[in-house]
């Protein structure tokens, strides 16, 4: 099984240039463009986070196929409601799992890479994490609906291509109605954003509606800082990709109690004890 946005990646690649060379001839005062050292980084997360999903996909379709056949009903594709469901489904597990991996270090640990950079790009889109088991519970309960584990794939795949064009500063706001219902650049630029304001703020995949029902939507209003709160020195890829991991265990290791180790990994990035 090959995922669907791997044909898109030549798309991907080009546009990368594209958007590149645009800062040459039209450039931006406030706006940071590329760093080459940066984007190799990006290119390099993206396709080693290609070369590990592709068999991780084989056994997810696995495990989507048994409990699929396990489901009081099956969906059908014939149906465009059963389309409807699909897209609904998906983008609602996308913004648990996205927030989520925000509000849990071990989860965080994961998805970090993916904010890792201080800049904003198309190519920050391709800055993904290596370790992508982390999403596996998210997707699981739309197979127990009777969703056929293809479809489940292909609204990932669309949503991804869909994520991708978030990822720049040449747009900036969008005409009202699509800012109120869809995920856009300017929302995702605050959600990229190491601003006190905008942590932990518009989770959303396609559509920004859910961090309104679930208030964490937050407008763009100052300046965006790009990156962490606290960003690390290195392009190196597999620093980018477990970094993290390797804090967490020094923290666990350092810790004096069970509570507190447990504390390091399932609470929130940055939780210390209670002095």
């Amino acid at each position: 099984m090959i995922p669907a946005v791997l044909y898109a990646v030549p798309a991907f690649l080009l546009l990368v240039v594209i958007e590149a060379v645009s800062y040459r001839f039209l450039p931006d005062d406030d706006e940071r463009g590329y760093e080459l050292r940066d984007t190799t980084t990006s290119l390099s997360m993206g396709l080693g986070s290609q070369l590990i999903g592709v068999p991780w996909k084989l056994l997810t379709a696995g495990l989507y196929a048994g409990l699929w056949l396990v489901a009081p009903v099956h969906l059908s594709p014939a149906h465009w409601w059963t389309w409807v469901i699909v897209f609904f489904a998906d983008d609602l597990a996308y913004y648990w799992f996205h927030r989520l991996h925000h509000e849990v270090r071990v989860l965080w640990a994961s998805h970090v890479v993916h904010h890792s950079s201080v800049y904003y790009n198309l190519s920050t889109a391709l800055r993904q994490s290596w370790t992508p088991m982390t999403s596996l519970p998210f997707w699981l309960p739309l197979a127990l609906l009777g969703i056929p584990p293809w479809m489940i794939f292909l609204q990932q795949s669309i949503s991804l291509l869909y994520q991708f064009f978030l990822h720049t500063e040449r747009i900036t706001v969008l005409p009202r109605p699509i800012e109120w219902v869809f995920n856009t650049p300017s929302h995702h630029r605050v959600h990229h954003g190491s601003n006190a304001e905008y942590l932990d703020r518009n989770y959303g995949g396609i559509l920004i509606v859910w961090d309104r029902l679930f208030g964490s939507f937050e407008p763009e209003r100052a300046a965006v800082r790009y990156g962490l709160t606290t960003n690390i020195a290195t392009y190196n890829p597999l620093r980018v990709a477990t970094h993290e991991f390797a804090a967490i265990w020094a923290d666990a290791r350092s810790a004096t109690s069970w509570r507190h180790r447990l504390g390091y990994v399932f609470g929130r990035p940055g939780w210390q004890p209670a002095r």
